[in-house]
């Protein structure tokens, strides 16, 4: 039941009736006309921008149109009243039996309430995380990690076929310098001492790997030339690092699909192919780019390069392809990448980028526009920095990684739980302050306590029932709090659609504290007025109003479900 898309449903019906009817010109398009919570609750329980909408392509005064629609949506059996307001709005109240009907539908298909099929047959690959694999996670591809995975479940939960991906970032320079890095972990293995010199990776996580190293082949690589072991050594460095990676993801709940690896584009021709595809769309040219705008570099000097024509497809300025000595820039794997997302089928790709990617967001969807002939979508989602805290202040760094927070340390000190719930409380463009004390305060003004504790309320209130033998039945829903409540239930449909096709889990995280909210209001009026508690003296009172909670608690597990968060029975 999607009672927002039902009236919806209606209106749109209305509408083309009155197209039919003359009321209306004909062919007006309808596709702009929502139907949303009002502003202000006291207004009513929705609100239709109809008659705005079709103003001005009807030709006619918005407040005209919405009285005729008004007039005509009275007969509905849902609708109580519709009320013309400001300019043209309306305002609707639905019938008293409505909010029953909802929390019945709810507990009759609980599993089914919320999802959508807006995603139906569409094939979407989500990339994330994607680190070097150079170290453990960080704290900040932690969000990535959390933002990465919502995103993921909520858009199976619309009705998408998704695909988790993780781009293993292996054929860059990074990686020799972290075979560089094990190799003097492997001559500490065996009794040398290291040289950790400058611009290599300091931290002791590569211990272990280079004492695996020393065991797996001994000593036959020590005073060696790095041209004998580099090879091998970063093979081995690499699986040590993903494993590591794997662990980590682990700990937070996140498990990839596919794990794809940068370096299989090389000598395999897929770049080649990729830029091939560009070329014979004569998107490929020998050319010399015009100096960086500002202040100009030292080092700069004009010389003839291989360009994509990337401001063909909406970019500021053309991109290169290959240097003049022949190799291949960071960008042409990164399109041989792309290439293969869209040969394999996918209708949209979403790929999670730190905050500093933001000069590559033109660059990457230009490249997708051309190679799938504008048929694919591609949306970046840049995640902001997460700032640590413990009891206010700063969250020291991490001996173990050398400098910087791990994922590890964060769900050491929290949980996992916690952590995904937290790194969902702001959208990821803003950046995020975490303070690892105040996350685990059982306190309104910690969302994850907050929402929880209306789960495990709920909970409780049903083990009594249950005690006592009693089961949910038709629901009573009369004081305002409780429709308050139920009228927050029944933007869960709308809520997850809006989230999905924006690519916003933090929306469902923003939706469960605003139901949470509600509850405990809810709950808390029984204080005061014992008609309102959901256990009563009387069996069959407690049967009618034990189904309003347990309808939250199904929205509530749903909803935590998409974030990754296990719902709580009991708080402790």
């Amino acid at each position: 039941m999607n009672l927002f898309g039902e009236i919806r449903d209606n209106i749109l019906a209305e509408l083309a009736a009155m197209m039919r009817e003359g009321a209306l010109p004909a062919g007006l398009a309808l596709e702009n006309v929502a139907v949303e919570p009002p502003r202000d609750p006291a207004h009513g329980d929705m609100a239709t921008n109809a008659a705005m909408v079709l103003a001005r392509p009807a030709g006619m005064k918005p407040r005209d149109i919405a009285a005729a629609l008004a007039q005509r949506l009275e007969g509905h059996p849902r609708i109580r009243s519709a009320e013309v307001a400001g300019p043209g709005f309306l305002n609707l109240r639905l019938a008293p039996g409505t909010w029953g009907e909802l929390v019945e539908a709810i507990l009759a298909a609980p599993e089914a309430y919320g999802r959508s099929q807006m995603g139906r047959g569409k094939r979407v690959n989500v990339e994330y995380v994607s680190a070097n694999p150079t170290g453990p996670l960080h704290v900040g591809h932690s969000r990535g990690a959390v933002f990465g995975d919502a995103l993921a479940a909520l858009l199976e939960y619309s009705g998408h076929e998704v695909t988790r991906e993780y781009y293993i970032n292996d054929g860059g320079a990074q990686v020799d310098v972290l075979a560089r890095s094990v190799y003097e972990r492997y001559r500490e293995a065996l009794g040398e001492a290291a040289e950790i010199g400058e611009g290599l990776y300091p931290g002791d996580y590569l211990v272990p790997v280079g004492k695996a190293l020393a065991e797996k082949v001994g000593a036959r690589w020590l005073g060696q030339p790095e041209e004998v072991w580099l090879e091998e050594v970063r093979a081995f460095a690499i699986e040590a690092m993903m494993r590591l990676i794997r662990e980590d993801l682990a700990l937070l709940g996140v498990e990839m699909d596919n794990f794809f690896s940068e370096r299989s584009l090389y000598d395999s021709g897929r770049i080649e192919a990729a830029i091939e595809a560009l070329s014979e769309q004569g998107l490929i040219y020998q050319g010399v780019l015009e100096p960086p705008k500002g202040k100009m570099p030292e080092d700069w000097e004009p010389r003839e390069q291989t360009l994509f024509r990337s401001t063909a497809h909406g970019d500021d300025v053309d991109r290169p392809i290959q240097k003049s000595d022949g190799s291949w820039t960071y960008f042409a794997p990164d399109i041989a990448y792309h290439f293969d997302k869209i040969s394999r089928g996918f209708d949209r790709l979403v790929d999670v980028f730190g905050a500093d990617h933001g000069g590559y967001v033109k660059r990457m969807k230009a490249a997708v526009s051309a190679l799938s002939g504008g048929k694919v979508e591609l949306d970046i989602k840049l995640i902001q920095l997460v700032r640590l805290f413990k009891d206010g202040q700063p969250f020291k760094m991490s001996k173990r990684a050398g400098n910087f927070v791990t994922l590890r340390d964060v769900v050491e000190q929290v949980g996992a739980d916690v952590a995904r719930f937290v790194m969902l409380t702001r959208k990821n463009d803003a950046p995020l302050d975490f303070d690892l004390a105040r996350v685990l305060e059982q306190s309104r003004d910690n969302p994850v306590f907050y929402v929880q504790y209306a789960h495990a309320r709920v909970r409780s209130v049903m083990r009594r029932a249950e005690a006592a033998g009693i089961s949910p039945g038709a629901p009573l829903i009369e004081d305002a709090a409780e429709v308050t409540l139920a009228r927050k239930l029944a933007e869960w449909p709308r809520l997850v659609e809006i989230a999905a096709r924006g690519h916003e889990p933090h929306r469902v995280a923003f939706y469960l504290y605003e139901l949470a909210s509600d509850f405990h209001a809810l709950y808390n009026r029984g204080n005061d007025h014992p008609h309102l508690r959901f256990v009563q003296d009387d069996a069959a009172a407690t049967s009618a109003k034990i189904a309003l909670p347990l309808a939250v608690s199904i929205v509530i597990s749903a909803g935590l479900g998409i974030l990754g968060v296990t719902p709580v029975e009991e708080m402790r």
